[in-house]
């Protein structure tokens, strides 16, 4: 096919940006043959007996780096025409291509709505990186945040978001929702995501969080009391929950005051890991409030947030020839 004038325009500036380095690892370190395969058999095709759903692969990659970069439907679609570093990512030649706009994209995240494809995508990835041995299920970190919703009752129904809900945090309230997360404590990756309104407590999603394999969990203050629960009587993990701050701030300098003080800072260093994909999530790719309305719409959106901040966060392995986890 032949190259067109600004594709080579682009392949010969000298200075690579981020958002070039960004989308350069992003296009190396996803399964992709394992997302379409995932997709494939709820995608209309046009195409015949074993060829791939035509569209398939840009609407794939339009959806990601909508999700990686933050964008409302108009506004990805705006982005494909004002950069070549993400046109050249969806596969767009402005020359021959027509680009997908604003509906055809907003039909393709209803499919994944529909048919809970999101969380397909989030397990398609995790089976991908623990083929790569980075998931070792020995030990989980569970934690939640907050993620805001629009307060506003400008809207045609004339109220806020009825699955979302006031929560109170310090001194703080907060309206929205919470993403809750159950994170491998070898790796950092997440393996568990449960979405809920804001007033659902952290300790209630703590059993629903863990892949059942785990012989050690961990958890802040906010999961105090959790292996009391009627459904954790029978578990046989054992739970590492940190001291609330006011007794721990009580703990003496004897010799058994400093021990406790020791345990406490090192459950906080493995605790630590659980807010890396937090930091993906909000800072990288500025999920800081829910772009849709209702519950089911935002968890869905989670699976595929935590899923590519699972890619991410996997670059900080190196590997050794055989695709392996270098030892």
């Amino acid at each position: 096919m032949q190259t067109s004038f600004s594709e080579l325009e682009y392949a010969s500036k000298k200075k690579l940006t981020r958002r070039d380095r960004f989308l350069a690892e992003l296009e190396a370190i996803t399964p992709w043959a394992a997302l379409e395969q995932t997709i494939a058999p709820f995608y209309p095709s046009d195409g015949g007996p074993g060829r791939p759903p035509k569209g398939l692969p840009r609407m794939l990659r339009m959806y990601i780096a909508q999700q990686c970069f933050g964008y409302s439907d108009e506004g990805i679609e705006d982005a494909i025409y004002d950069s070549q570093a993400i046109r050249r990512f969806i596969g767009v030649d402005l020359t021959r291509d027509a680009v997908p706009d604003a509906t055809t994209l907003l039909k393709f995240r209803h499919l994944l709505e529909q048919h809970q494809l999101t969380e397909s995508i989030f397990n398609a990835i995790n089976a991908h990186l623990c083929e790569r041995g980075l998931f070792l299920r020995e030990g989980t970190i569970v934690d939640a945040t907050l993620i805001a919703a629009p307060p506003s009752t400008k809207n045609k129904a004339g109220n806020r978001d009825p699955d979302m809900h006031q929560s109170k945090k310090g001194n703080q309230w907060y309206f929205g929702m919470k993403a809750h997360i159950g994170v491998d404590a070898h790796s950092g990756l997440v393996h568990s995501v449960i979405g809920t309104a804001g007033q659902v407590s952290d300790i209630s999603q703590a059993q629903a969080l863990l892949h059942g394999d785990e012989i050690e969990v961990f958890g802040d203050a906010g999961y105090q009391g959790v292996e009391k629960r009627e459904e954790n009587l029978e578990s046989p993990v054992t739970w590492h929950v940190a001291m609330r701050p006011g007794k721990r701030r009580a703990l003496d300098k004897s010799p058994e005051g400093e021990a406790q003080e020791w345990l406490e800072q090192t459950k906080a260093s493995i605790r630590a890991k659980v807010e890396h994909p937090f930091h993906v999530v909000k800072n990288l790719f500025r999920h800081r409030k829910t772009r849709y309305r209702g519950l089911t719409k935002n968890e869905a959106q989670l699976f595929s947030l935590f899923g590519l901040a699972n890619l991410m966060l996997a670059r900080r392995w190196p590997l050794n020839p055989q695709g392996q986890v270098a030892s």
